[in-house]
């Protein structure tokens, strides 16, 4: 339960925007622009802090960003890591996957890929709490999804 002190020194929120933006390569220009004008925020000071938090991963890697607009036009947001779809495209080496998952098999991939990118993907703060094992099973679901066949080992 909240205390009296955090009650009151709660801002009212006025909206939380959802944006997939490439990494590094935030500007003012459609898609941040309207999204973030609209509600009179800050677009540089934005840009600016979204660019230097995204710096080390490579650009153009599409990067999913929640934004809390408050009322008095200030604004907190919070940086995933790319989709778990987009990492196993770029493992497998595709561009996207079967077009009947299931009946046919677009490719393969390693136990050692799903594990590398469920290490990534723990650091997320809706993953930050699971075990490994079982982001290692909700990848794999993922992957069996898009038409990928994960074997133990690639021959």
């Amino acid at each position: 339960m909240s205390t009296l002190k955090e009650i009151l020194t709660r801002r009212p929120v006025a909206t939380t925007i959802r944006l997939t933006v490439p990494a590094g390569g935030a500007r003012p220009a459609p898609p941040v622009g309207p999204a973030l004008g609209q509600y009179r925020l800050n677009l540089m000071a934005f840009c600016k802090d979204f660019n230097a938090r995204t710096q080390k991963y490579k650009p153009d890697t599409p990067m999913s960003v929640t934004i809390t607009a408050f009322k008095d036009n200030t604004f907190e947001f919070t940086v995933k890591s790319p989709s778990v779809s987009w990492y196993l495209k770029k493992a497998a080496g595709i561009e996207s996957g079967s077009s009947r998952p299931g009946h046919v098999i677009a490719t393969t991939l390693s136990v050692r890929h799903i594990y590398e990118i469920a290490k990534i993907k723990q650091s997320d703060p809706y993953c930050q709490y699971m075990s490994l094992e079982s982001i290692c099973k909700s990848i794999i679901g993922i992957a069996n999804t898009m038409g990928i066949k994960v074997v133990k080992d690639l021959d």
